[in-house]
């Protein structure tokens, strides 16, 4: 299911790599708001994420970054499933994309 209609429609390409990973990690701060306080909140900023962070993996451009990028999904599913293998939680995922949001919005 697609979530996210004008960005999978191409208008995600025209965001810079900053401007994506802060968009993921603000899903991601929102699947920590709600993460054991409403699960269906939790599960909708979650399946964001993961579609902001798919359509990013998708890109052209950054397919140098495409390791980085994949480790983070599999961070994602990690705090999502309890930080079982990794131990990630949704703070450790808050701080990875904290500065992309910092320079997404300086560089505005």
């Amino acid at each position: 299911m697609t979530i996210h209609q004008s960005l999978t429609a191409g208008r995600w390409q025209t965001l810079s790599f900053a401007e994506q990973m802060a968009n993921v990690g603000s899903e991601v701060g929102r699947a920590g708001k709600w993460q054991g306080k409403d699960e269906r909140l939790f599960l909708g900023a979650v399946a964001r994420a993961l579609e902001l962070l798919d359509l990013t993996i998708a890109d052209p451009r950054w397919q140098r970054r495409r390791t980085e990028l994949e480790r983070a999904r599999e961070l994602m599913n990690d705090a999502v499933s309890g930080g079982i293998v990794y131990r990630t939680t949704f703070e450790d995922l808050e701080r990875y994309f904290m500065p992309f949001a910092i320079a997404a919005r300086s560089g505005r």
